[in-house]
Parts: C-alpha cells; structure tokens; sequence
C-alpha cells in the first residue's frame, strides 16, 4: 500500500474531501466526496458537527497526512471569519486524530493541478476528473478541490 492523502476543501456548509493513494509516484482516486452541514443549526453546533464528521472521517479513512486549503480572504469580512472558524475546527479534528496536517494556498494547489495559478473552479473540476477517469458530471466542485489539494501535496512529497 502506499501514501494516503486525505484532501480537504474546508466551507461551512460544504466540505470536500478527497482520499487519493500515491503507490510508486502515481496517484489514484480512493474516495470523494461532500460532508453537508446543517445550516439551520446555530454556528457553534455547525462547527461541533463538522468537528465530529471530519474526526470520523479521519478514522475511517487512517490517512497519512491530511493537506488542506489555506483560507482565501473574502470581501465579506464575516465569511472570511466563519470560513476561518470552520478551518480551525478541521484542522483540530485531525491533529487530534495524530494525523499531520499539510496546508496549501488555493494558488499554490492550481498551480500543482492545473499549470495555472488562475485557474477556475471548472477548470480545476474538469483536470481532476481527467487525471483520475472520473465523469465531470458526477463530480462536486468541492470534491474536485480536495482532490486537488491531496493531489499537489502527493506531487510534492510523494
């Protein structure tokens, strides 16, 4: 068996993940998928489910590293603020799981993906469902980002 990288797309109402195995340099999709949160809930029980779904999800999974995208600055000051929360929570569930966390900045993970550093949530879906023989049509966006991210950490370190 070789390195499993669990890839996160951290949100507050969306969660990407994605679980790609790097045997001898070359990666293969295991899992993706969304974690959906219950926004009617308050925050805080918003932030306790998504703390307790990515802990099962890291048990589940028993990743080598977890590698996750860094937050981008919004122009809503809020989002920034809940996005970053949501981040700090993710981050906990997995280190507390003794599980090592790698972070990316989006530019950093599209450039890895796709060669461009400005590339589009499209374009980013559509390289990720080449890359591992997926139909972009059954592939979220979110979970098309978390590959990405566990893909540019397995292209740096595995």
């Amino acid at each position: 068996m070789g390195s499993l990288i669990l890839g996160i797309d951290p949100g507050t109402t969306l969660i990407g993940y994605g679980l790609l195995e790097f045997q001898n340099d070359k990666p293969r999709a295991v899992d993706c998928g969304v974690i959906r949160v219950n926004k009617k809930n308050a925050f805080p029980i918003q932030l306790q489910q998504i703390y307790q779904d990515i802990t099962n999800l890291v048990k589940q999974t028993n990743p080598q590293v977890v590698a996750i995208e860094e937050v981008y600055v919004s122009q809503n000051a809020k989002t920034t603020l809940r996005l970053g929360h949501a981040r700090g929570v993710i981050l906990l569930a997995s280190v507390n799981q003794g599980i090592p966390v790698s972070e990316y900045a989006p530019r950093e993970i599209k450039q890895a993906v796709c060669g461009n550093g400005n590339a589009s949530k499209r374009q980013i879906q559509w390289m990720v469902a080449n890359v591992f023989h997926l139909d972009v049509a059954d592939l979220s966006e979110d979970a098309a980002d978390a590959m990405a991210v566990a893909l540019c950490y397995g292209l740096r370190h595995c």
